[in-house]
């Protein structure tokens, strides 16, 4: 929890210079890149983890995975590296595209159903949520088999479940009452 606060602070700090400097395109571009690069290497998460490498190593090897980086996303994460914060690099990055989101009104929703939904289905469970939202929905659709049919919709700390599976869970508390 305190590496998220901290992650949060930073990423708000590195909005604030892209803001200034008109590039919160690119440096969110070098942001989605780095949590790439830390999603599929795994390598990458054991060097930010090493308390064995050095800083100065760290930013020399960071300088090479991340040499088309703009020169303010290259400075931000030597300043992180040298103040041993390397460690919670990808939950900057992450924390700084969801402020992005945030500070343009888009609301990202994950749309979880059982089995893919045909559009007319989508589009009124979206208008639905369209309704009780301020923004652009950013919609992540997921197939999930276990939940037997209907749909969750998930949106920040909301959760609306209508799936089968909770209907049946919901019955087998009130019957066991």
């Amino acid at each position: 929890m305190k590496s998220t606060k901290a992650a949060s602070r930073y990423a708000t700090a590195l909005l604030e210079i892209a803001n200034d400097q008109n590039q919160v395109d690119t440096i969110l571009g070098d942001m989605q890149f780095l949590l790439s690069v830390n999603n599929d290497a795994r390598d990458f998460g054991l060097l930010i983890a090493s308390p064995i490498v050095t800083s100065d190593k760290k930013i020399k090897i960071f300088e090479m995975i991340f040499d088309q980086f703009e020169e303010a996303s290259m400075a931000f994460i030597r300043l992180i590296t040298k103040n041993r914060r390397e460690d919670i690099l990808p939950e900057i990055a992450a924390s700084f595209d969801e402020q992005v989101k945030a500070q343009r009104g888009i609301v990202p929703i994950t749309l979880v159903s059982a089995v893919p939904l045909d559009e007319n289905t989508k589009n009124t469970i979206l208008a639905k949520v369209e309704d009780s939202i301020e923004g652009q929905l950013e919609v992540e659709e997921i197939i999930d088999e276990s939940l037997m049919g209907g749909f969750v919709v998930k949106m920040g700390d909301t959760q609306i479940d209508a799936s089968v599976l909770n209907q049946f869970n919901n019955l087998k508390q009130r019957l066991m009452r």
